[in-house]
């Protein structure tokens, strides 16, 4: 889970009430959320939803205010549905959510499984790293077998490219110039709009080296 700021107001259909997924809706949550889901962090996903962080069991102003609504993907969204509830708040500028869960990306793209670390032993911290555990593990259908297989392989595509960078600035050979580039591109891995941040942004967090270069573009 990466951290996210909600950096623009109500969208003007909210205010009728009528459809929380309105168009000027979706577009202003594709912005702030980076266009990922907010659970998994798949950037673009094919199946994207208008979801409740908190569910509003019928509640109207629940339904339809601004800071309860979260881009998620299909997936996500089915696996959370309303048994999750009370999960950190990516949103919350007090709340570090990156930090609070580990992830650790598989070291194969055929990992069978990816550890997911709650580093506090709050509800919510051990709820929420649950839920991104079972979003990424999950078998408890063939369809949900195979996404989570899938998913797997994607961030270790996105911890390959972080591989190749760490190797170029480690380097024996590397000329200064070659390891500031390694440096900046590592940067954009770690940012909040980049896929997977969280797993990527633990490696740096744990490396010795890289932890005093980059902690403070981590999640940014």
């Amino acid at each position: 889970m990466f951290k996210v700021i909600r950096s623009e107001a109500a969208p003007a259909s909210l205010a009728r009430k009528q459809n929380y997924s309105e168009k000027d809706v979706f577009d202003a949550l594709s912005r702030v959320f980076y266009n990922k889901c907010y659970i998994c962090e798949t950037k673009e996903p094919v199946d994207i939803n208008v979801e409740h962080f908190d569910p509003h069991f019928g509640d109207v102003d629940k339904k339809f205010s601004w800071e309860n609504l979260y881009l998620s993907c299909g997936r996500c969204n089915n696996i959370k549905l309303a048994k999750y509830n009370e999960l950190l708040d990516c949103c919350d500028p007090n709340v570090d959510v990156l930090r609070s869960i580990k992830h650790v990306p598989p070291i194969t793209p055929y990992a069978k499984y990816l550890r997911i670390e709650p580093q506090f032993d709050d509800k919510k911290t051990r709820l929420t790293a649950e839920l991104i555990e079972k979003v990424f593990n999950s078998e408890h259908t063939p369809n949900k077998t195979v996404s989570a297989s899938f998913l797997r392989r994607k961030v270790f595509q996105q911890f390959n490219l972080f591989l190749d960078l760490q190797s170029a600035y480690f380097d024996e050979l590397a000329l200064p110039a070659e390891k500031d580039i390694a440096l900046e591109r590592m940067k954009l891995l770690i940012k909040a709009s980049s896929q997977y941040c969280a797993f990527i942004s633990w490696c740096v967090l744990e490396d010795e080296e890289l932890a005093p270069l980059l902690d403070e573009f981590v999640g940014i």
